[in-house]
């Protein structure tokens, strides 16, 4: 079984979906990363979804960065959407906005731009709840963070 399916709207995301896979593996966390635009594949995006046995998605998109919407609207399971920056978006409002403006029923948790590593960490979180190796591996790397900040002081 899959825990976590990670959904790339392109090959560009593949940077920050690399700190995601990082997190989930270090705290034992089977993945699965895929890449499925919304607006260019959204069968595949479709047939992804409904076809996997992941407990939490985490969709990585810019721009208008509708994948992690679209994602929600096909399951019932947790969306995490990690917005993208971009060179064309001032600010990289457009991304940002794209996630946490969710029309009412299609609830997607959203992280700060480009952040893979907190999307990997709150999907732990996520799974924690019923898994105690996930729980005692958040509580490890949770550890470690705290003893780097007090070495470094």
């Amino acid at each position: 079984m899959t825990s976590v399916m990670l959904l790339l709207g392109s090959a560009s995301d593949k940077p920050i979906a690399a700190k995601a896979e990082e997190v989930l593996a270090q705290l034992g966390i089977s993945y699965a990363t895929h890449v499925a635009s919304a607006h260019r594949t959204p069968r595949r995006v479709v047939e992804l979804v409904e076809g996997s046995d992941a407990s939490v998605f985490i969709a990585v998109a810019g721009l208008s960065a509708a994948l992690p919407g679209v994602v929600a609207a096909h399951t019932r399971k947790p969306v995490i959407g990690i917005p993208c920056t971009s060179d064309s978006s001032p600010g990289n409002l457009d991304s940002l906005l794209s996630v946490v403006q969710m029309p009412p029923g299609v609830p997607v948790a959203a992280v700060g731009l480009g952040r893979g590593e907190n999307a990997a960490l709150l999907a732990a979180r996520i799974l924690a709840l019923g898994d105690d190796a996930i729980a005692a591996a958040l509580e490890d790397y949770h550890a470690e963070l705290e003893r780097k900040v007090i070495e470094s002081s």
